[in-house]
């Protein structure tokens, strides 16, 4: 089953979520993360706990570069 999701990066998200991942890629995939879970109003309800496993759902590594080349 594969689920379509609704977040799309655009070449802003890129570009800020490249300088995050920089100085620390864990915040850039947490930051990564956040923007898929947010709602067409940009909010995210959830709590730390559930943040933490769909980290480690999300992500084979957490420090891993996570955003897929594209040539859009």
């Amino acid at each position: 089953m594969v689920i379509e999701m609704a977040f799309a990066p655009n070449r802003k998200f890129k570009k800020r979520y490249d300088k995050i991942f920089r100085k620390d890629p864990l915040a850039a995939n947490t930051y990564l993360l956040l923007c898929e879970l947010a709602d067409k109003r940009g909010e995210v309800t959830t709590n730390e706990a559930e943040i933490a496993e769909l980290m480690r759902t999300r992500f084979n590594d957490p420090s891993e570069y996570a955003l897929k080349e594209t040539n859009g």
